[in-house]
């Protein structure tokens, strides 16, 4: 792979994560503590569970499986947490492993983007690791944003630039 374009793929990815984590930290602000760890069933996650749970697949595929650092994630506590963490420590948590697989990202090399790494029992490049990572954080911050409109029913104005300007209103 041409090293400018494993650059704009890493670059492209932290940028990703970091879009995902704000709207989440957006989300967690709009929602009390009792909200972040509400569930309608055991069937299903609270908001504060996703987020455990982005912080232990980042740690494990990116922080660990990219960058080397040992693998210390307990999947199944990510899910079975029923509170005790402040949403403010949940998005602090969080914004640290995202800061943290952010740096080691652009250490990645164009060849070492096509060389195999074992995650999870599973073998795959390091490019489809970081892109698992990216999209499996993608699909839990879209969840979070739909939990969140739905505890809230408010507008999280994530597209605002694009809404058409006001006209002036002429005296």
């Amino acid at each position: 792979m041409d090293s400018q374009l494993a650059s704009l793929f890493l670059e492209s990815s932290a940028g990703r994560l970091r879009l995902h984590m704000s709207r989440i930290a957006k989300c967690v602000e709009t929602l009390s503590e009792d909200q972040v760890w509400a569930r309608g069933s055991d069937n299903e996650n609270a908001v504060g569970n996703l987020m455990l749970h982005l912080g232990g697949n980042v740690r494990q595929w990116i922080i660990s499986g990219i960058g080397g650092k040992p693998d210390v994630r307990v999947r199944d506590r990510e899910f079975s947490a029923r509170g005790g963490i402040a949403p403010t420590e949940l998005v602090e948590r969080l914004q640290t492993i995202v800061e943290d697989a952010c740096r080691i990202l652009p250490g990645v090399g164009a060849v070492q983007l096509a060389e195999p790494v074992t995650i999870q029992n599973r073998t795959l490049t390091r490019l489809d690791a970081i892109y698992q990572v990216v999209d499996h954080f993608a699909q839990h911050t879209a969840q979070i944003i739909f939990a969140t409109k739905m505890m809230t029913h408010a507008d999280l104005a994530f597209y605002q630039r694009l809404a058409a300007p006001q006209e002036e209103k002429k005296p």
